[in-house]
C-alpha cells in the first residue's frame, strides 16, 4: 500500500439563541428642558407597557445588554443619555440636552427601551 496522509474527519454544528428580554418605560415631560441642561427622570416617574407605575429600572447584563432613548419618537444618540439601574431615588435616566440645540418641550414623550440578552449556544461535534 502506498503512503498516505491520515486525517480526522470532524463535523460540527452550532446553534445560538439570542433570547432578548425587552422592557419599555414611558414618561411625559412636565416642563421644558433648555439646551445645555440635563433632564433627569427618576424610576418612579416612568410607567410600563400596561400603564402601571414603575418602582425600579432593571440592571443591564454585562456585555449582553443595551438601552435606547427616544424623545418625541426619535431615537437619540447614545452619548447624551446616562442610565442608572435601581429603585426609586437611585434608578434614573439622565438626558443631557446639547448646548446650542433645541430644548425638550413640555409634554414630550420619553421612551426608554432596555434590552437584556441571555444567549445560549450548543455545539455538537461528530468525529
Amino acid at each position: 500500500m502506498a503512503l498516505q496522509l491520515m486525517k480526522l474527519l470532524v463535523t460540527a454544528t452550532s446553534t445560538v439563541n439570542t433570547v432578548p428580554t425587552p422592557t419599555r418605560f414611558f414618561n411625559v415631560t412636565t416642563g421644558s428642558t433648555a439646551a445645555g441642561a440635563t433632564l433627569t427622570i427618576d424610576a418612579a416617574s416612568f410607567f410600563d407597557d400596561s400603564g402601571a407605575a414603575v418602582t425600579a429600572l432593571p440592571a443591564l447584563s454585562a456585555n449582553n445588554s443595551l438601552f435606547n432613548v427616544y424623545v418625541n419618537g426619535v431615537m437619540q444618540m447614545e452619548d447624551i443619555s446616562t442610565y442608572t439601574a435601581g429603585a426609586t431615588g437611585v434608578g434614573s435616566l439622565a438626558i443631557a440636552v446639547p448646548a446650542g440645540g433645541d430644548p425638550i418641550p413640555a409634554d414630550s414623550p420619553i421612551v426608554l427601551e432596555v434590552l437584556n440578552f441571555a444567549p445560549t449556544s450548543t455545539v455538537t461535534v461528530t468525529t
